[in-house]
This record gives C-alpha cells, structure tokens and sequence, in this order.
C-alpha cells in the first residue's frame, strides 16, 4: 500500500518520524510535510508564492521531502508532483496536542486530511493528548494495525477520520470509542501586554479547561479511550435549505 505521510509540525516531529518508522515496515511510504512548525494553519494553502520543496535525510533513517508551504500544500504537491501516482491512504499526524471539538476547524493536521478527502481519498488525522507523556511510537503502532483496515472498509467521498489518544502510554488506553466533535472552543481569550514603546499587543491566553460531553472527542480523552471521530467536508447544513426556501429567500 502507498500512504502519503504529513503534518503540521514540520517533517523532524517525533511524531511524523514515529509513523514513518512503524509505516515503513510493511508500506511504501512517501513523507511530505513542512519545513517547520506550521501549527493552527487551518486549511490554508500557499497563493503569492512559489512552493518548493527539498529532499531530505529523516532523522532515524530513510528521507522525505520538506516544503515551504502549509499542510494543504504538503498533499496537494505530494498527489502532484511526488507520489507518481495517487497513494491509497494519506496520514496526518502525529500532532502533539490533541486536535478535538471546534479546534479542529483551526488545525493544520485536520486541514490536511480533508484536502486529501476532498481529493477522493481514504484520509486519517492523528493527534496525542499534550501532557507529560506523549507515546508517540505507540500512537504510531495503533495507526499501522488499522491502516489496511482503513482502505479495505473504504471511507465515504469527502470524509476522514479524526483521531485522538490520551496523554497516557498506549498499554494504559482503555480502548476506543466512536465520537462526536465537541463544541467548546478551548482559545478564546487574550493577553493584554505592552511593548516597550507601550503600544498594546496580544497573546492568545490560557487555554480554557476542556469540558466533558456525552459522546464526544473530548469525553473519551478524558476517560482515558482513543476517539475516533468521522468528519465530513460538505458544510451545507442540509436542514435549513427547505426553510430557507419557504421563508421565501
């Protein structure tokens, strides 16, 4: 099997590094992923100017390609120009810090798997709760058991899968839950400073504590369960068209 392997946390992230080792083993992997940190980039894609890309030696063996562009344009260069033919699967991940509820419309990692699903392919999204322990290499083996599973099942036209694991090691997961996208958005205050000039400028401030709801991405971290949520790219929100159409708009 081919998968295109990204993220959003540069191509020497011990995550991307992780699933490259543990893919490797038994798939033709192609790595595409920025040449640094291109976190919180949402679905951004490069327009003024040129992407390039460069060939690189990856930190554990084997190489990969680093771009100087965002998610999206990792996958997008990578169906275009270095893949030679589409791959059967394409992984974001492992992003450190989770990726769960209304943040996911903020994060570069989700971003570029839904450019990889509204391109027609099967696509995963990977994220491990932040804390002190980030089991990366186990994260890695979890995705590696279920990626032909993945492919054989086929995933529906314009979606993928989100997917979270606690900040525990992976032998101390509960297990795995399906869920739903919370909805408490986890950055919404800032940090009021002064320059030296003593002109205002801003930090995004602490995140706010998330909140558990029945059935959710956030719940199952909680309880310490690897979350699995499908998400879809269509936005329409298909019950108001009719009263829309009766409200005579």
């Amino acid at each position: 099997m081919k998968i295109l392997l990204t993220n959003d946390d540069g191509y020497r992230a011990p995550g991307i590094l992780a699933l490259f080792k543990a893919l490797s083993v038994e798939h033709e992997v192609v790595l595409a992923a920025p040449d640094r940190e291109r976190s919180a980039i949402g679905h951004g894609i490069t327009l003024n100017h040129p992407l390039r890309y460069e060939k690189v030696a990856l930190n554990g063996g084997g190489s990969g390609y680093a771009i100087n562009g965002t998610p999206a344009d990792c996958v997008k260069l990578g169906l275009f120009e270095l893949c030679g033919g589409a791959p059967d699967l394409v992984i974001s991940g492992i992003n450190a810090g989770s990726n769960t509820g209304v943040n996911i419309n903020y994060s570069g990692t989700a971003g570029a798997a839904r450019e990889a699903a509204i391109s027609g392919l099967a696509a995963v999204a990977v994220s491990v709760q932040y804390g002190d322990i980030m089991d990366f290499t186990g994260m890695a083996e979890y995705i590696r058991s279920m990626a032909d599973r993945i492919c054989v099942m086929g995933l529906p036209s314009g979606v993928f899968l989100n997917i979270n694991g606690p900040c525990i090691p992976i032998s101390d997961v509960k297990g795995v839950r399906i869920t739903r996208q919370a909805d408490n958005n986890l950055s919404v205050d800032f940090d009021r400073r002064k320059d030296p000039r003593n002109k205002p400028y801003f930090w995004y401030g602490n995140m706010s504590p998330v909140k558990p709801g029945e059935g959710t991405d956030n719940d199952a971290l909680l309880a310490n369960y690897i979350s699995i949520t499908p998400i879809q790219c269509d936005m329409t929100a298909y019950s108001l068209m009719a009263e829309l159409n009766q409200a005579g708009f």
